[in-house]
């Protein structure tokens, strides 16, 4: 990385308290689960908070935040971010809906990336949470040259497979200097709705063994329940019950966990500023 002076240095985006990627090693953990509902844990605990698709292929958080209104740009070509569950939010999938897939290059997908970021109105926001396309690629990189992020969230299920990727997703910010907030294990386990016993569908407890391992918070586990997918399948995600429904206490034990880590991050970020 020689070349790295002409790079672009990131700038952060005014307004946005702290920015927090949400990635995994592989598709399929429900990481756009995770984002969408921490999302809204976090505005329901009283934050303002935007939540951003960055998912450019195969962008979910349409269907999952129940919106498929086109934004509207309005002055300085700034485009207005829809207004959803109270969360401001953009994806490609607004923008070019339906069932074509876009293919692009990686420039143009930089370029959609930095709009994203730098062309939305976010206005004030406490949060703004980018969910991630799976893997360890481009996107990762042009959000770290383009804003500061005070962290990243690593969604992985109990499986050895999603676990072998997710220690990919965290050598991944170690390399691009990304403090990663924490882990949190999705489809944890599941309950039978009959006998009520517990079985671990994906085995269980990988993610905190993983997250002890690379000495990184474990924010929480997530049960594997019916009602979490039918919630994101019509576009009410569950985490819309409050913290006291059984179905999404779990996503606000995982949203105040990270608020903490969040806010730890900020702080010693501030810190590093005030001392250089």
């Amino acid at each position: 990385m020689a070349h790295s002076s002409a790079m672009p240095s990131p700038v952060a985006l005014p307004g946005v308290s702290k920015i927090v990627a949400i990635g995994s090693g592989k598709g399929g953990v429900g990481k756009t689960t995770i984002a969408v509902n921490l999302a809204i844990a976090l505005s329901k605990l009283g934050q303002r908070v935007g939540l951003i698709d960055a998912d450019i292929y195969g962008p979910n958080v349409p269907l999952m935040m129940g919106s498929t209104q086109q934004p509207r740009v309005g002055e300085g070509n700034m485009i207005q971010p829809n207004d959803t569950h109270g969360i401001k939010t953009i994806s490609i999938g607004y923008i070019s809906p339906g069932d074509k897939p876009l293919v692009m290059r990686g420039p143009m997908l930089h370029q959609i990336i930095r709009q994203f970021l730098q062309q939305v109105e976010w206005g004030e926001l406490d949060y703004l949470i980018v969910d991630l396309p799976p893997g360890t690629g481009d996107v990762v990189i042009s959000l770290v040259q383009t804003v500061p992020l005070t962290g990243a969230v690593v969604v992985s299920t109990p499986s050895d497979v999603s676990l072998e990727d997710a220690r990919k997703a965290l050598e991944m910010f170690a390399q691009v200097n990304v403090e990663v907030l924490g882990m949190v294990e999705n489809m944890s386990h599941f309950t039978c709705p009959h006998c009520h016993q517990e079985i671990d569908i994906f085995s269980r407890g990988g993610a905190e063994r993983t997250a002890k391992q690379f000495g990184v918070p474990f924010l929480g586990s997530i049960e594997l329940v019916p009602a979490i997918r039918e919630g994101g399948d019509r576009g009410l995600p569950v985490a819309l019950a409050g913290p006291k429904s059984p179905q999404a206490a779990e996503f606000y034990a995982v949203a105040e966990k990270l608020m903490e880590q969040a806010e730890k991050a900020a702080a010693s970020a501030t810190d590093v500023i005030e001392i250089s």
